[in-house]
């Protein structure tokens, strides 16, 4: 990777460790009459990669206020396809023109030789697909100049031919590119839930310097028969009781980082959002406070 490329922690510095929203069009003429105070908002890039239209003169307008950070959803970084040298560009233009704190995709893949899906779909766990992820997220912060963070995925099912466990293949894969980490609490929880996986086995090889981001959203569940339940992340309602104890723990762990709450469905006004949003900013304060005592 080129050594030019800022660290974690300088090209996270515009984005304040407190509590931020995702940025919906429904959202764009409230926030803007209203000016809430909330640290940041996020967008999916994809959603702005026209060259004019409303959706970028509403960004333009935001972003001369608040700092903002991109979570892309397409590039696709576990295809074993080449990545999308024109979705490379684009994405360099947007991070160009409005210079995100911090920049983040998802471990998964979501192109093939003549098709493209929305759908996030899980890896196989493997050296050869650790190898392929490690090049892929190289070539994708060489293209930005700009260091990224890799998010951990939910899942529903594991394959038989993984051999690396998925928390060690994240940091891995981190590690060896270069990149930081996008901790997803919310997926953690519905990740470990599904396969019965042990909470604090999955975090403990985490570390604490390579996580620049925590994402919270809520999830729904699905009866399977047998009194079993499938827990599916879909950014629906509001974080669950358990994910917010869940981050509380992490954050007192790893310390606060900026924090994002997802709404991509049944999405609500702006004011019940941004009670959401001061709910992750109380915890944020409180574990600030905690540090600082325990410190003195």
């Amino acid at each position: 990777m080129n050594d030019a490329i800022p660290s974690l922690r300088s090209a996270s510095a515009l984005v304040p460790s407190r509590a931020g929203a995702g940025l919906k069009a429904v959202h764009y003429q409230d926030i803007i009459d209203n000016q809430p105070d909330i640290g940041w908002f996020e967008i999916h890039p994809e959603n702005y990669m026209g060259r004019g239209g409303a959706p970028l003169r509403y960004l333009e307008r935001i972003r001369s206020d608040y700092p903002i950070s991109m979570h892309s959803v397409g590039t696709s970084l576990g295809s074993h396809q080449p990545l999308d040298t024109k979705h490379l560009d684009d994405l360099k233009y947007l991070v160009d023109r409005f210079q995100p704190g911090l920049i983040s995709e998802h471990l998964s893949w979501s192109h093939g030789y003549e098709w493209f899906t929305h759908d996030l779909i899980p890896l196989v766990y493997t050296q050869a697909s650790l190898d392929l992820v490690v090049d892929h997220i190289q070539q994708v912060q060489d293209r930005l100049q700009r260091q990224i963070l890799i998010e951990n995925p939910s899942s529903y099912l594991q394959f038989k031919q993984s051999d690396i466990p998925e928390q060690h293949f994240l940091v891995e894969a981190a590690k060896r590119s270069g990149a930081g980490l996008l901790l997803d609490v919310n997926n953690v929880y519905v990740s470990c839930s599904n396969h019965q996986w042990d909470i604090e086995e999955y975090l403990a090889p985490i570390p604490a310097e390579l996580v620049g981001e925590i994402h919270l959203a809520g999830h729904a569940v699905q009866a399977l028969g047998n009194e079993q339940v499938l827990l599916i992340d879909d950014h629906g309602s509001p974080v669950c009781t358990a994910v917010w104890e869940l981050y509380r723990n992490c954050i007192d762990r790893i310390g606060t980082v900026p924090t994002l709450i997802e709404r991509d469905s049944n999405i609500p006004d702006f004011a019940t959002l941004y009670n959401e949003v001061q709910y992750a900013e109380y915890y944020l304060r409180q574990s600030k406070e905690v540090n600082r005592v325990s410190t003195c």
